[in-house]
């Protein structure tokens, strides 16, 4: 079987430079689309979403109530909503160009890493980002655009982690503070025998229907993009 795909041909032993040149373009396609799923956690909004809702469920202690399914769907279309203007910008320099025969691929590539690069300097510490710039011996970038990726995403990374860690800590506080007080009541009760999160549960979910919580966990994290 030459042809796994109609049009395409697949056979590597091939002496047609032209057939060739089509199998590594589908190899570099294949690779990329098996990265994809890293280039979305680590170079889109998606890492600080999802770790804040995780945050939101294992505050409230309801084990898994928001299921994983539901947080990972809404850290996901919550990404493409944050992410929509970087992706038309990719679109417009970069794909179209390309689809029209106006780019190469390589010049289609430098065009797509530009608005990724805009947006993920803005969010990245500059503490982070002369880390990886010092360990990887690169020339301090005149601009944005020479700052390379493979120093700017580790840094936009852990930039994300601490800011997701920083807006969970203070999601735990509130709830804490019930789960201390539920257990300080108990104990002075003699109610030893009964765990004390089945009775501060009910509070919790109270506490963050009646703020409105869902609301404010999103305002809050799409704030932090605007």
């Amino acid at each position: 079987m030459n042809e796994l795909i109609p049009g395409l041909n697949s056979n590597l032993l091939t002496n047609q430079p032209q057939d060739v040149a089509t199998t590594v373009q589908l190899l570099i396609l294949l690779t990329i689309l098996s990265l994809a799923p890293s280039i979305l956690i680590l170079m889109t909004s998606f890492t600080r979403i999802v770790i804040v809702l995780s945050f939101v469920r294992t505050s409230l202690s309801t084990q898994q109530m928001p299921p994983n399914q539901v947080i990972i769907g809404l850290a996901l279309f919550l990404t493409f909503f944050i992410m929509a203007p970087v992706f038309s910008d990719v679109n417009h320099d970069a794909v179209q160009p390309y689809l029209k025969g106006d780019l190469s691929q390589k010049q289609a590539l430098v065009k797509a890493e530009g608005p990724f690069k805009e947006f993920m300097a803005k969010e990245t510490r500059t503490k982070d980002l002369n880390l990886f710039l010092e360990y990887g011996h690169y020339k301090k970038p005149d601009s944005i655009q020479h700052i390379p990726l493979s120093a700017l995403v580790p840094a936009y990374a852990i930039s994300e982690l601490k800011t997701a860690f920083q807006m969970g800590f203070m999601i735990f506080i509130p709830f804490l503070i019930i789960d201390m007080v539920v257990a300080s009541v108990m104990m002075a009760m003699g109610m030893m025998m009964v765990p004390p999160v089945m009775i501060s549960l009910p509070f919790k979910i109270l506490l963050f229907v009646m703020v409105d919580g869902w609301y404010l966990i999103v305002k809050s994290l799409l704030a932090g993009y605007s």
